[in-house]
């Protein structure tokens, strides 16, 4: 079993009588089905329906003050703090950027021997393991309560990229990018039996036309890497872009109808003139019938 403290991780508190409700009826995912030990993935949209920020969430037990704890990108947890204190309003709410004094931990490659606070099974990929948001300087200690030796953050991007989840800022772009373009309908980042949110209309009309042409979807390749944000030829067209890469392995938005087109005509991808394989031909397949439905 591994683990890594991520420090591009921060975490955000939303504490207050009116918390649950009022995320709620913010966010893509069912923050009313939280409890401590329990981790959802969702996301903050615009109205139009594209990612602001993703993240996943959690219950604080009693034990910790009680309220959510959101684990989000480090850069952009400022300014989480700061619209979600412009949405509030009056309600009771009050919202707290604690990224000076809790970070994530991943563990995977197993369960942990211990249950250690603030953990949650990672609600996107069972393969993703478990995340405990500790300080950083708690890392080693509850690595080794997990029974999981500390790993470096490479080794954990690997995985992630491994099991083909996505990574806001590098596999796709904040303020561009759909939730069905991430893969969120497919990573349980979206609940699309809760109640309204912002951004819903878009992304019901999305899950129920079948209109998500472009998806986050698992290349391989072989030698060096494609830098990410190259651009993914069939030929001399454009058919999407590269995301992040590790050990022959990368991520790429693609449109998949013109991917479609390309296997269907034996055309070869290339990224920044490096070949590229799509990993898994009959996904892209899958998907691509389930759009044109």
């Amino acid at each position: 079993m591994k683990a890594a403290f991520l420090s591009d991780r921060g975490v955000v508190k939303v504490s207050g009588e009116d918390a649950r409700g009022f995320l709620n009826g913010l966010v893509t995912t069912d923050v009313g089905a939280l409890q401590p030990g329990l981790g959802r993935f969702g996301a903050l949209l615009t109205p139009q329906g594209k990612i602001v920020i993703d993240f996943l969430v959690t219950e604080a037990p009693a034990g910790h003050g009680g309220g959510f704890l959101i684990d989000c990108p480090k850069a952009l947890a400022a300014q989480l703090a700061t619209k979600l204190g412009f949405y509030k309003l009056r309600a009771k709410v009050s919202v707290e950027n604690l990224t000076d004094k809790l970070g994530a931990l991943a563990v995977w490659d197993g369960t942990p021997e211990t249950q250690i606070d603030l953990s949650f099974a990672d609600p996107r990929d069972a393969r993703l393991g478990w995340r405990i948001l500790i300080p950083q300087d708690l890392a080693e200690k509850a690595a080794k309560l997990a029974g999981a030796d500390l790993a470096d953050e490479a080794a954990y991007d690997a995985h992630r990229i491994a099991c083909g989840v996505p990574r806001g800022g590098l596999d796709f772009g904040y303020g561009d990018a759909f939730p069905h373009e991430t893969n969120m309908d497919r990573l349980h980042g979206v609940d699309f039996d809760k109640g309204c949110y912002i951004g819903q209309e878009v992304v019901s009309r999305m899950q129920h036309r079948g209109t998500a042409r472009t998806r986050t979807v698992r290349v391989v390749h072989d030698g060096a890497a494609p830098e990410a944000g190259v651009a993914i030829l069939a030929g001399d067209r454009q058919v999407g872009t590269m995301g992040a890469s590790a050990q022959g392995q990368g991520l790429a938005l693609l449109r998949i109808d013109k991917v479609g087109d390309a296997l269907d005509a034996g055309t070869p991808l290339t990224a920044g003139g490096i070949p590229v394989q799509l990993a898994a031909p009959g996904d892209v397949r899958d998907l691509q019938r389930k759009t044109v439905a």
